[in-house]
């Protein structure tokens, strides 16, 4: 009986799958199987013995302790949506306009592309440290400036906001390198003929940016703000106090409760994500309508 031959797409998938399965593994191993495990301690009281690391089933009891007798919690969540929420849209916006400053042909581009990334090679350790607990600016008290008095004086709604973004305009900033990279590369890909026809068409440079510009951009702005967003939400430590807390060490809970601690972090981070999918994502017109 003659044995019949794998077609080439077929020796290409398995070809494919050979080259992913390392991969596959490492994701299943070091990825999904701790995310599965993370969620079942959220779920269990922990106990050691000589035996190894006995769990008991409680169900949803430190999810409810969390949420109704962890004010710490309650109080660090707002602090971290607040951080989230406000910094999002000021890292985004300044990495626009730097990546279409850094587009423009000018001497030295490279250099000056390469020097600002350079604060995200040293964006961990004590540089970040010294910036996230404003020691670097002790010496400078925010409300000398009278900026910084008139925006108190307006309305909360507009005030809390813009003196959030006065008092940390410097780590905003030191954040936006990825991202000024990420919209660079997509700025790189919209071709001069589309500007050209719009110039001939008579649209002005603010009317190219609207209609041209930001409509392409709208993919990378997308993948910057769920970048942003992951990685302030990551700077987040509060489950890690919770595993060193003097008060905790005499009792089986910091483990569990900081893996429920840490899946209402995400939960929380996955919903803002879900709600910047929401704005940015690409709405296609009716043709019927």
């Amino acid at each position: 009986m003659k044995k019949k031959s794998l077609s080439l797409r077929g020796k290409d998938a398995l070809m494919g799958g050979v080259f992913m399965s390392p991969w596959l593994i490492g994701v299943l191993v070091f990825t999904l199987f701790p995310l599965g495990y993370s969620i079942w301690l959220s779920l269990c009281q922990v106990e050691f013995s000589a035996d190894g690391i006995q769990t008991t089933f409680v169900g949803l009891q430190w999810y409810d302790e969390a949420l109704t007798a962890d004010a710490n919690f309650i109080k660090d969540m707002t602090s971290t949506v607040q951080s989230i929420v406000f910094s999002t849209p000021m890292v985004l916006v300044f990495s626009i306009i730097l990546a279409l400053l850094l587009n423009r042909p000018m001497r030295g581009r490279a250099f000056f592309r390469a020097l600002y990334f350079f604060p995200v090679i040293i964006i961990s350790g004590p540089v970040m440290s010294k910036l996230m607990s404003n020691q670097a600016f002790a010496i400078i008290d925010p409300e000398q400036f009278a900026v910084y008095q008139v925006l108190e004086s307006m309305p909360s709604l507009i005030s809390v906001p813009l003196c959030y973004i006065f008092d940390n305009i410097v780590v905003i900033l030191w954040y936006s390198g990825v991202q000024t990279l990420i919209i660079l590369a997509g700025l790189q890909k919209v071709g001069d003929p589309i500007y050209e026809a719009a110039s001939i068409d008579g649209a002005s440079a603010w009317q190219k940016f609207w209609k041209i510009t930001l409509p392409h951009l709208r993919p990378m702005i997308l993948v910057s703000a769920a970048y942003t967003v992951v990685d302030l939400a990551s700077k987040t430590t509060t489950a890690m106090h919770n595993l060193i807390d003097k008060n905790m060490m005499n009792i089986e809970k910091p483990y569990s409760y900081s893996a429920a601690l840490s899946w209402l972090y995400t939960l929380v981070v996955l919903l803002i994500l879900g709600g910047i999918f929401l704005i940015l994502k690409e709405r296609r017109k009716n043709k019927h309508g």
